[in-house]
């Protein structure tokens, strides 16, 4: 059986993300991974179902360096439940997860990211990722798009319509062989990538696309939070799933 680690990025500021108050997280830092979903916060689920898989062997997850010592008080009694390293965030996306790269074992086969505040995944999905990662070492989820699409200059008049044929929309996770994530990050320089399948793709590494879900989603905006809020307990959960929340309100359920 392949193995897996799985580096969730979770080292953002959510600048984008308008927070529900100091009521949800006292006085720590009001960003989205950290926001109670449904009785478990954003990360925790977005967590635990690596968590629960036998071929993930390490579990990463990168904190903004001035948050690491909250997050351990805040989430301790999580912690416990997850075998699961912090490792210090840098200023971009990208060298966050360069940096949780660096932590991954030797001879771990495969290395999948995930934004944290992707908290709607089930472990179908990332099954059916994992499985096709095996087969061309370089894989991504998406979703077709299917909104017309327009082009909009800084006066927000239509400059023209994009055509949408063939465009995808990425998500997460991204699996990739880890030497060749490990090579792609190599020669990254100062480039700053939006996600890990561009740096692959710019080493001429071809990447496959597996259909992925509309339901994983990522939390960006409130009205983003509300629709998950609106969504997680229609997620289907394998047999045997454990929730990793000591104060957990919701049974674990097995359907399908």
């Amino acid at each position: 059986m392949a193995s897996f680690a799985v580096i969730l990025a979770a080292a953002g500021k959510s600048t984008r993300f308008q927070s529900r108050g100091a009521k949800a997280l006292g006085s720590g830092p009001q960003k989205k991974p950290f926001m109670d979903l449904k009785g478990r916060a954003v990360w925790v689920r977005s967590a635990e179902i690596f968590s629960n898989r036998e071929d993930v062997l390490q579990l990463i997850i990168s904190i903004a360096e001035e948050d690491i010592e909250w997050f351990k008080e805040k989430f301790r009694p999580n912690m416990a439940f997850m075998q699961i390293e912090i490792v210090a965030g840098g200023q971009e996306r990208s060298d966050s997860v360069q940096n949780a790269l660096a932590r991954v074992k030797a001879d771990i086969d495969y290395v999948a990211i995930h934004d944290a505040a992707r908290p709607l995944i089930t472990d179908k999905w990332v099954g059916e990722l994992f499985a096709a990662a095996e087969k061309s070492d370089a894989v991504i989820p998406a979703v077709r798009v299917s909104s017309t699409l327009k082009r909009v200059g800084k006066d927000r008049r239509i400059e023209e319509t994009v055509d949408r044929t063939d465009l995808w929309a990425a998500q997460t996770p991204q699996v990739f062989k880890r030497q060749l994530l490990l090579d792609a990050y190599a020669q990254r320089g100062d480039f700053q990538p939006t996600d890990e399948a561009q740096l692959v793709e710019q080493m001429g590494h071809p990447v496959t696309i597996v259909e992925g879900s509309p339901l994983n989603q990522k939390i960006t905006t409130a009205a983003d939070f509300r629709m998950a809020e609106a969504l997680v307990n229609a997620l289907p959960k394998p047999k045997g799933f454990q929730a990793l929340h000591p104060f957990a309100d919701e049974e674990p359920r097995g359907i399908f």
